[in-house]
């Protein structure tokens, strides 16, 4: 490795690209063989392309319209220099309608950047970086539960609460601080006997703050997220994983503290 070159983070990008010469490529190949945090966010970032590739693969696909055959728009282009009024007005009421189009069909485009919907995304986006890390899943594992929970509660502002899965199957093995779009968010994993994973975030929500629970499915990671109180709670595993809705019912009872086992206002939580 070339201790005169740092890896930057364009050049991670530039790898999930393939955007790199093949001598850079085989020192970032090395280089992540021995930082196995960085390849893991290196595969989330994988995950992504390729979710968008997927998504956009049938417009890609589709044929030229023939409106773009490049004779028909020098044709018309030639057409409309000759009535260069007509071109100005033409232009003219194209951007304003397109104004217009474009402010009021803004909600239909835009993809929702809050609430419920962001939390959801955003939980996906954690489960698939860190819950398929073989070595390192979480930053502090179960034995030091009671720090990472009161650290994670004093950067949210917010108590919080880890549930016990326990009795179905899931042993608590810790978590982590992570960044979201919205600020810091708890990252608690989950892990029964054959290795399947679960994970739940929680942070505040500024805007959706008590919301009933809903089902997602993104990019083959499933989940269920909710918000009580200002806080906001997402049960992400594989999509493949069963019995999901059960457990996120469990968690939201004992985060609730209907059972008695788990107080959200609780610094420590029974595990």
């Amino acid at each position: 490795m070339n201790e005169h070159r740092p890896i930057q983070e364009e050049e991670l990008l530039a790898y999930v690209d393939h955007a790199l010469d093949t001598t850079r490529l085989r020192e970032i190949d090395a280089y992540l063989l021995q930082h196995p945090d960085v390849a893991a966010r290196v595969e989330g970032y994988m995950a992504q392309r390729d979710q968008l590739r997927a998504a956009l693969a049938p417009i890609a696909e589709e044929p030229v319209p023939p409106e773009l055959n490049l004779r028909h728009m020098l044709t018309e282009r030639r057409a409309r220099a000759s009535h260069p009024w007509r071109l100005a007005a033409s232009v003219f009421v194209a951007m304003c309608l397109g104004g217009i189009g474009g402010w009021m069909g803004r909600g239909a485009t835009e993809p929702p950047t809050g609430g419920i919907a962001a939390l959801a995304r955003e939980a996906t986006a954690s489960f698939q970086v860190f819950a398929a890390d073989p070595i390192r899943p979480v930053e502090m594992g179960a034995a030091d539960s009671n720090d990472l929970v009161n650290w994670v509660s004093s950067r949210l502002r917010r108590p919080i609460a880890v549930p016990d899965l326990g009795k179905a199957g899931y042993r608590y093995i810790g978590g982590r601080l992570v960044a979201t779009e919205h600020g810091p968010a708890g990252l608690f994993m989950y892990e029964d006997g054959h290795g399947t994973r679960l994970a739940m975030l929680v942070r505040p929500m500024a805007i959706e703050g008590d919301t009933p629970m809903k089902a997602h499915v993104q990019a083959g990671v499933a989940g269920y997220s909710w918000a009580n109180q200002g806080l906001g709670y997402s049960l992400v595993a594989s999509a493949s994983t069963s019995g999901l809705h059960p457990l996120a019912d469990e968690m939201r009872r004992q985060i609730n503290g209907r059972d008695g086992s788990v107080d959200a206002g609780s610094k420590h939580p029974s595990l």
